[in-house]
């Protein structure tokens, strides 16, 4: 069947119904990664949006469900120029359009996919209207203008308490869950960390109340402007002074809950192939990456340092709070998918739990 991706621009991308195929209105956004689809796909940061891939080939390693970053395909819609049928690993169990059935997510697929990110990058992320009808540019229209994000971040966190590491002996973290992948706690867990995943509405009191030797914020979908409650509770965990972690998402809030601002890029940085550059000893790492809103320069607090930057377009990256015992970053030192060239981020954690101190 005939399918279609309408932008919000009015340009038409022709291809192939796949997947559970649906019409659907969404945010379209490219990932640049290589490998990793599932875990992409799996990504809770990616929720409400529609993902165009910019790799040719997608499903031909298969899908080997221990891969999952979540309990469920998170996007709306999947783009492909070509959805791979006949997968072929060692650990394949299924094919991705079976999956993708599974789930419930269309996917179109022979899409010029080359033209529709140059689009985008041009002219910056759109909405757009998967559909099989676009006969009639003005409905098109009309449901792309009627598409809005709301309650991201509340739709894809945990409904009650999770843990992980209970029989380890190490420090223990609260983990708020904005939309956690499932490797930030098993990253911890591995490090011999005992790990609470806490709903993002929970309140720092109750944070506090756990007697927790640290604190992680984790990544998740949307503005962070409109996280408002969280932001306020994360101002109370900053002021508290525990030692705390934050990634993707939970580096914007932080922003924000210490006066910062943070604003929507044009297309943002997704894929396991972004350059950052540590700035006080001038190395550089290959990392992943998932957002569309940045953490602003101008407008942090007096004793909030930029640690790491961009190496394409000097974007802020990280931030060290000095005074506090607390650092953040934009990118993804977890990966999955992407390289693991930051996870040692996490033993300067773990290092800041135990020293109890201020950076």
């Amino acid at each position: 069947m005939r399918a279609y991706l309408v932008l919000e621009d009015g340009s038409v991308y022709e291809g192939t119904a796949c997947g559970a195929f649906r019409e659907v209105a969404c945010e379209v956004v490219f990932n640049t990664s290589m490998t990793g689809y599932l875990e992409v796909l799996t990504d809770p940061s990616y929720a409400g949006q529609g993902i165009v891939m910019t790799y040719p080939m997608i499903g031909n390693y298969g899908v080997s469900m221990e891969d999952c970053e979540s309990a469920r395909l998170q996007p709306v819609a999947f783009i492909v120029h070509e959805l791979c049928q006949a997968p072929s690993n060692f650990r394949n169990e299924k094919p991705l359009e079976e999956v993708l059935e599974a789930f419930g997510i269309p996917c179109i697929s022979g899409i010029d996919t080359r033209s529709v990110v140059k689009r985008l990058r041009e002219s910056g992320t759109m909405r757009g209207l998967i559909t099989d009808d676009c006969s009639d540019p003005a409905r098109c229209a009309g449901l792309i203008a009627a598409f809005t994000q709301a309650g991201l971040v509340e739709s894809v966190s945990t409904k009650h308490p999770i843990f992980y590491g209970s029989d380890n002996s190490g420090p223990s973290v609260a983990l708020l869950d904005c939309g956690t992948k499932y490797n930030i706690a098993k990253s911890l867990e591995r490090r011999g960390c005992r790990v609470t995943v806490y709903p993002c509405g929970t309140s720092a009191q109750d944070i506090l109340a756990g007697g927790h030797d640290g604190l992680m914020l984790s990544n998740g979908p949307g503005d962070p402007a409109d996280c408002k409650d969280i932001i306020r509770e994360v101002r109370k965990l900053y002021d508290a002074g525990i030692p705390t972690f934050a990634i993707c998402l939970g580096h914007q809030l932080m922003a924000l809950a210490t006066g910062g601002k943070t604003v929507k890029m044009k297309y943002g940085h997704r894929g396991a192939n972004h350059p950052v550059k540590f700035t006080a000893d001038d190395t550089s790492f290959i990392t992943s990456q998932n957002h569309g809103y940045m953490v602003c320069a101008e407008g942090l607090p007096k004793n909030a340092e930029i640690s790491c930057v961009n190496v394409n377009d000097k974007t802020v990256e990280g931030v060290v709070y000095h005074g506090k015992p607390l650092f953040t970053v934009q990118f993804h030192p977890e990966a999955s998918p992407g390289p693991r060239d930051t996870a040692f981020l996490f033993d300067r954690f773990i290092d800041l739990m135990g020293k109890g101190g201020c950076l």
